[in-house]
């Protein structure tokens, strides 16, 4: 299973790269180096995905919390359908021309996250480089939801935690081209991969769904902890 959720989670980062290329690639191309040689500018992107990835793994262990309580108290296998139906709701909704309604503290963390993102924008240093990339992992993101989503189904402290560090990673090597060239990819090709992000979601979601089934089908849908059959406990 462990397995599983690493292909999962670093599938959904590679995916989720083509999408942060849009959200977040002018902060990529407006990074601060505080120089322009070789490698003191592989260290600022480093440290700016490192940024990134600490606060990617500061959620799974908080949503993975959660989902250890909610599996200690039984409900993980009704978490995971939850999960899996509401990814299915948000994939299909945009072929009937509808949409999540934003709710207002995300507005609001998105104006708090951006003018610290602009003050620290002017004032080069490694340690800012670091901390822009904190922040830029707060930005509201759908794909970050889905990536949360996952570790929450996970159950499990340490694999909510590792599965948000394995999606960090799986964003890190087209936003480092970005950061390094400053070039985006064209628009027919980055829509085209675009098109692969509802089908991955899908994809997830339903494996989600038959996870929460309790079939006793090995990596696809294992028994849950708390339910019959061969136990399967996330530590």
């Amino acid at each position: 299973m462990l397995w599983s959720f690493i292909i999962s989670a670093l599938t959904l980062g590679l995916l989720s790269s083509f999408h942060c290329v849009g959200m977040c690639g002018p902060f990529a191309l407006a990074l601060p180096f505080p120089n322009k040689t070789y490698w003191q500018k592989i260290g600022g992107i480093l440290f700016y995905n490192l940024g990134r990835i600490m606060t990617y793994s500061l959620l799974g262990l908080f949503f993975g919390l959660i989902g250890r309580i909610v599996s200690l108290a039984g409900f993980q296998q009704y978490l995971s359908i939850a999960l899996g139906l509401f990814i299915l709701l948000y994939v299909i909704l945009p072929y009937f021309h509808l949409q999540f309604p934003q709710l207002t503290f995300v507005s609001e963390l998105t104006i708090w996250v951006q003018t610290l993102l602009g003050k620290l924008l002017r004032k080069p240093s490694f340690g800012k480089l670091l901390f822009i990339g904190m922040l830029n992992g707060l930005l509201p993101c759908g794909m970050v939801y889905f990536a949360v989503a996952g570790a929450l189904a996970t159950g499990s402290i340490g694999y909510g935690w590792l599965f948000m560090i394995v999606f960090g990673i799986g964003t890190v090597p087209l936003m480092a081209l970005l950061s390094y060239f400053g070039f985006l990819i064209n628009l027919r090709t980055r829509n085209f991969l675009k098109k692969l992000i509802p089908v991955a979601l899908g994809l997830m979601a339903i494996l989600l769904i038959f996870r929460g089934m309790n079939l006793g089908i090995p990596y696809l849908s294992p028994y849950l902890s708390g339910t019959s059959g061969n136990v399967i406990t996330c530590h």
